[in-house]
Order: structure tokens, then sequence, then C-alpha cells
């Protein structure tokens, strides 16, 4: 069926809306599900965290290999998928505006953790942990977007620059290290060691990781659609759902998980 306009709106055409020349706005199920499975892996550690703290099965995820290693995959997950998010936001169109609003629920999580896990872990709370991480280096990765092919050799001095900083700071920088190892300065990732907290992601060398997601998300959006297009199998697409929640059940997997185990022991 069709419907013909009255003859006013054919001789006086709207002018053109911009946001009808932006690419339209679509979830890729294969960056959701590499997310999904970032959380089903985070869900996984941090059951067994919780189990180490209750008494129930003791580890020490501090300096286990077995720990420290998963630990750094699955950040490294969320970071570069983060990267490949803010290629696609990018290649879409995305605004400041809708950027922001995004930015400002990432922050704001980021504080309710601070303040959580500073009633649960007073002496090692989470004051930059990995959404305080991720609110930085979006900001930065929003500003650095233009250097395209640049992104890879940049995240890759992001990567290396707390391991020169740690020789320095060991070394002929000994001197300065109380500072760069503080509160005010630790941050940034230019430490002699790590501080004492239950999570910390400072912007070096994770940025180099986001630099690299959003690089090969710029890649993928430029020559490849065809990888970010890839159809999920059934079994699947339950990990794209959760990956398209990610924050939300971020925010809610730990309390729920303490709470069970509060309530068996």
């Amino acid at each position: 069926m069709t419907f013909s306009a009255p003859p006013a709106a054919i001789s006086a055409p709207s002018p053109p809306s911009k946001a009808l020349a932006l690419p339209a706005a679509h979830r890729y199920d294969a960056v959701d599900a590499l997310r999904g499975l970032a959380m089903v892996w985070m869900t996984v550690f941090h059951f067994c965290f919780d189990l180490s703290h209750f008494g129930l099965w003791p580890q020490n995820f501090r300096v286990d290999p077995f720990w420290t290693t998963q630990r750094t995959v699955i950040v490294s997950l969320f970071l570069f998928c983060a990267g490949l998010g803010q290629a696609i936001a990018l290649h879409q169109g995305q605004g400041w505006r809708r950027f922001g609003r995004r930015w400002v629920q990432i922050a704001g999580c980021a504080l309710l953790v601070s303040a959580g896990s500073l009633v649960m872990f007073p002496a090692s709370f989470i004051y930059f942990g990995v959404l305080h991480g991720m609110a930085v280096m979006l900001l930065v990765a929003r500003c650095t977007a233009g250097w395209g092919r640049w992104l890879w050799l940049t995240g890759l001095v992001a990567m290396a620059l707390p391991w020169a900083a740690q020789q320095l700071l060991t070394g002929i920088w000994a001197d300065a290290a109380p500072w760069f190892n503080g509160r005010a300065l630790n941050w940034l990732g230019l430490v002699s060691r790590k501080p004492f907290t239950e999570d910390y992601v400072p912007v070096l060398p994770w940025l180099g990781v986001l630099w690299w997601g959003l690089a090969a998300g710029q890649w993928a959006t430029r020559a490849h659609k065809s990888w970010l297009q890839w159809r999920l199998p059934a079994g699947l697409t339950l990990l794209a759902t959760l990956g398209r929640w990610s924050l939300s059940y971020y925010m809610v997997h730990q309390p729920v998980m303490i709470g069970l185990l509060m309530a068996v022991v």
C-alpha cells in the first residue's frame, strides 16, 4: 500500500537532516560476544577471589602467575574491546554528547566501586581500578583517534614506558620514586612498585591496549567490515547479549556473589 504526499510537501521538501547523513548506529555481535567472553571469565575469576577472601579456598591472587596472568588477559580483553567500540562509534558518527553520557556513567560507576571497596577493604580500597582507568583512557582515545596507523606505534610505546620507568626509578632516578609511587601520580603507571590496592589499572601500560583496539577497529571498519559482521553461532548469542550490558553486569555481579557467599558462610 502506498500513500500520496500532499502537494505542499512535494513542492517544499524539508532540508536534509545531518543525522540522516551519518551511518546508522549498529551493534556488531562479534565485538559484543568478545566483551561477553571477558565478562564470563571475569565472573569466574572474581568468584574464585571471593572464595579465597572468605577462607573457603585460599589462594594468592597478588603473586601467583596462574591468577595474575588471567587478570592481565581479562583486563586486556576489556580495554581492547573498549578501543574497538570507540572506533565503531566514531565510524558511525557518534558525537561528543552521546559519548559524554556514556562517559558519565562509567565515571559514576568508578566512584561507586571506590565507595564499595572502601567499606569492604578499607586498607586496600580501589582508587584507580579498571573503570577509573577506562574513564581516563576513553577521553585520551577520543582525542587521539585521528592518529590512525600511528596508534599501533604509540600503543607499543605506552606498553613499554612502565618498564623503562621502573628501571629508572630503581636506578639513577631512585630519589624520585616516592613521588611517582604516591597516590597522586601512581595512576599514571610510572612506578617502581605496584601500590597495595584491590584493583590497579593505571593509564600506562593499559592505554596501549586500548589504542591497539582503536587502531584495529579503524582498520576493520575501513577494510574488513565483514569480520565485524561475522554471524555468531546460536550458542554464542548469549555472550553477545551479555556484552551489550557489560557495565550494568559489572556493577552487580560482585555484590550478588558476595551476598550469596555471606549467606552461605
